[in-house]
């Protein structure tokens, strides 16, 4: 289909908040749509009945750049179907249904969760978009639409100087940030071998990385490369589990750690993703709560 629109006919998705779940940080709500930056194109979504509107600001050959980035071909039904049968789980779904997980880029995935340590979603976007304006390319937009940017290579931020990025107001993780695209750029990671290898190889590469500690390495594995089994758990995870799972107790780390590795089962990276919604659309998180470590 050559068009600058399309439909994507599917049921049972729930853009507004696949996409401002803390997983992906360069979309913006403007006028009743969702715009940002996937690759090269600019692209403009709409909720609609019968499935998401997408419009290029140019003519594309075809779509599965963005069915492929949106996941359509996931059966969300199958997946909750394979949650644990309990009420949280329960009233999680119930409130978020449609809530999906999105598939990006590797290199953009890893960045973005660099610069995410400490930092609220609003924080992190401010810091994405500024990243994304000084070295990234611009790409085709609406006539008189603001401009928007790539977001930029490995090669082209380890060219860059420390001083450069922290002008990003990326503070402390500037040198996380400049050694891991040195480290891309050199070969010392691969990070399309990744996706040959099982979850703990992925895992332990990612930890190779400056900045980068189990959390974000989750993240970047469940976000990235579809090991949907990986559970990130930060601060606000852990709060959430506690006050669902265990309101009457103090359960410690460890415990934790072996309650989301055993508990939740295939899909535990999906469940993680509902939980964490659900306590922040009631309110019990706040609403920018996205990292707090590595």
């Amino acid at each position: 289909m050559s068009s600058s629109q399309a439909i994507i006919a599917f049921q049972d998705y729930d853009l507004g908040s696949t996409l401002a779940s803390g997983q992906a940080f360069r979309w913006t709500f403007r006028d009743g749509a969702w715009e940002g930056v996937i690759g090269t194109h600019w692209v403009r979504l709409s909720q609609k009945p019968h499935g998401i509107e997408a419009e290029r600001a140019q003519p594309v050959p075809e779509w599965q750049w963005l069915t492929h980035y949106l996941q359509t071909d996931v059966n969300l039904a199958e997946v909750l179907r394979a949650f644990p049968q309990d009420e949280p789980l329960g009233r999680s779904v119930q409130e978020c249904r449609g809530l999906r997980l999105l598939r990006q880029d590797p290199w953009e995935c890893l960045a973005s969760f660099i610069l995410s340590s400490t930092k609220q979603i609003v924080q992190i976007q401010q810091i994405v978009g500024e990243l994304c304006t000084r070295f990234g390319e611009p790409v085709p937009v609406p006539p008189g639409h603001k401009p928007f940017y790539t977001f930029p290579t490995a090669e082209r931020l380890a060219k860059v100087t420390e001083a450069e990025l922290r002008a990003c107001k990326m503070g402390f993780r500037a040198p996380s940030l400049l050694k891991t695209s040195q480290m891309i750029t050199a070969g010392e990671v691969d990070l399309q071998r990744l996706f040959s290898l099982n979850v703990d190889q992925a895992h332990n590469e990612l930890l190779r990385f400056r900045g980068v500690g189990n959390k974000i390495a989750n993240c970047v594995l469940l976000f990235a490369y579809g090991f949907q089994q990986a559970f990130p758990v930060d601060v606000w995870v852990m709060k959430a589990l506690k006050d669902l799972y265990f309101p009457q107790r103090r359960p410690s780390a460890k415990r934790l750690a072996r309650f989301t590795s055993t508990y939740f089962g295939p899909y535990a990276g999906y469940a993680q993703q509902y939980l964490f919604h659900y306590m922040r659309m009631k309110g019990r998180l706040p609403a920018s709560s996205v990292s707090s470590s590595s």
